[in-house]
């Protein structure tokens, strides 16, 4: 018999954040996805961004729905809340979740299956009501749990393990959240934790729909030669826009860089995220420079990655429909149901 636990003893010299957790407080049960999967990197760079970010884990909700992605919010952050909801659902029980009660971190983990096929509808509308929240797909391409088809994000002409080709267009996820309205956008790689941390620490910070789409290799099902999300392919392909760290407004800033062109882009609570500019011509305050700069660089068979979008002065759905500062759930009867002239003053401002 196997048991998926943890130790629960640790070494007394394990360094500690500012809130006195170490990186293990942050940490989930033992995966149970194949060896190497490209998930488990994903769930690594998550813990270690909420570990730098010095962030208390119950303030912290994750949401899933089905799929091998939405089996890894099991593997990380197991001190806070968590809902794992029916195929394709998660965007409306996210949403729920944020009306009810504004004051926690809302972190959504999907996959392209999830995200791109039944619960496309929900994914959109959930982008485009502005919920604040951390929307992260893990995407490989194929079906894992159903023994690897093509999913709705595989590429036109890629090769399955079985010697299929894909005939299908492929749904770019980014390019319908930068459609749909989210106000900050990436892509990453799973092999790719330099640029991933500081991506996903400033989708934390950001306040608004933030969308994170991640290439993650399925070694079971997806990493053959004519995979277009193979490990081999994303490494030849990767096209990374800008080298990312984000720095938080309340430390000192300090920077060691090599020489180049540097662009801080200030977010609205006054954390920085600082560009190193590759390209001189990208923009990643302009939406649709960045997506003709997708098309032009899928045309070419590369990926683009790193920070895609971001709009400096984002609202919230909460902004958008003028809820009170205190959480929804935490409202008493009086303050529900107020009487029958505050109800006729609600009434009189739409007529």
């Amino acid at each position: 018999m196997t048991y998926l636990t943890k130790p629960k003893f640790r070494h007394p010299a394990l360094e500690k954040n500012d809130l006195g957790f170490t990186r293990r407080d942050y940490e989930g049960a033992i995966s149970t996805l194949c060896a190497g999967c490209g998930h488990d990197s994903i769930s690594a760079a998550l813990i270690q961004a909420f570990y730098e970010l010095n962030i208390e884990p119950h303030r912290v909700a994750k949401l899933s729905g089905i799929g091998c992605s939405s089996k890894t919010p099991d593997y990380f952050l197991g001190q806070s809340h968590g809902f794992n909801s029916v195929h394709g659902r998660m965007p409306s029980v996210l949403t729920g979740a944020n009306l009810a009660n504004r004051n926690l971190i809302y972190l959504g983990i999907s996959g392209d299956g999830d995200s791109a096929s039944i619960g496309l509808g929900q994914f959109v509308h959930c982008v485009r009501r502005g919920v604040n929240m951390v929307y992260i797909t893990e995407n490989n391409g194929v079906y894992g749990l159903t023994k690897g088809q093509f999913s709705a994000t595989a590429d036109r002409g890629s090769k399955s393990k079985a010697g299929g080709t894909n005939n299908d267009s492929p749904i770019d996820l980014v390019g319908m959240a930068l459609m749909a309205g989210a106000t900050l956008v990436g892509r990453s790689f799973s092999g790719d934790k330099g640029q991933l941390v500081p991506l996903i620490k400033a989708a934390i910070a950001h306040n608004g729909p933030a969308f994170i789409d991640v290439i993650s290799p399925c070694v079971a099902f997806n990493n053959h030669p004519g995979s277009t999300k193979s490990f081999d392919f994303v490494r030849e392909h990767n096209e990374a826009v800008n080298s990312l760290d984000f720095i938080e407004s309340r430390a000192e800033i300090t920077v060691d860089y090599a020489p180049g062109s540097v662009q801080d882009v200030e977010q609205h609570d006054g954390s920085i995220i600082r560009l190193h500019k590759i390209h001189e011509e990208y923009d990643p305050t302009n939406r649709v420079a960045a997506m003709n700069y997708l098309q032009q660089h899928h045309e070419k068979g590369e990926l683009a990655t790193g920070l895609l979008y971001l709009d400096p002065n984002p609202r919230d759905m909460h902004a958008f429909l003028r809820t009170v500062d205190t959480p929804l759930n935490r409202l008493g009867a009086k303050e529900l149901c107020p009487g029958a002239k505050a109800l006729d003053a609600i009434n009189n401002d739409y007529r």
